[in-house]
Parts: C-alpha cells; structure tokens; sequence
C-alpha cells in the first residue's frame, strides 16, 4: 500500500484567520528616562552622595539611545544630575581646600 505525497506545498490560506486574537499594540519601555527624572529630582535632596546622581546620569544616557518616545524625559533627568553632580564636587573641592587652609591651625 502506498500512499500519495502532495508535490507542491499547500498554499496559505489567503484571508486572515477572523477568529484569531487581535495582537497588542506594542508599547515602548520608558523605565530609564523615568528613573533618571526620579534621580534628578532626588538629587537636588541627596547630592551629596555621589552617587544618586551619577546613577541618574548614567540612566539617562541610557534612555537617550534606547528609548527615542521618552527623549525629553532623559535630558531633563540628565541636566538635573549633571548640576547637582557639578554642584556636589564643587562643594566637596571646597570643603577640601578649606579644611587643608585650616590645618595649621588645628594644632594650636
């Protein structure tokens, strides 16, 4: 007994299935850019760790290549960390440079 193997390959069907599920539409992340504004705004409280925002900083460049929707979120998530970076070093070389102008005086 033998059996018939079709030649050509069945051909797809030619409608859409009207059964089948609509697909979700696909919604585009914007954790990084959130996360950098979120930083950005916690770091005008906490600059002075360094590292709140250098975390935002480091986000926000992140979301600028990765999540094109959300741009303007990450430049301001970036410039907030970047002052308060700026704002948290400048603070610190001058509490060093004033500390070291004391010093002498510290023995006294």
């Amino acid at each position: 007994m033998t059996t018939a193997t079709p030649t050509q390959p069945q051909a797809p069907f030619a409608e859409a299935n009207p059964y089948a599920a609509a697909s979700a539409p696909v919604t585009e992340s914007r954790g990084f850019s959130i996360a950098s504004l979120v930083l950005g705004l916690v770091s005008i409280v906490a600059s002075y760790t360094f590292v709140v925002p250098v975390v935002g900083l480091v986000l926000g460049i992140m979301a600028l290549s990765r999540e094109p929707a959300s741009r303007s979120m990450a430049i301001w998530g970036i410039v907030l960390n970047g002052v308060m970076l700026a704002g948290a070093l400048l603070v610190g070389i001058g509490a060093t440079l004033f500390g070291l102008a004391m010093l002498p005086f510290a023995f006294l």
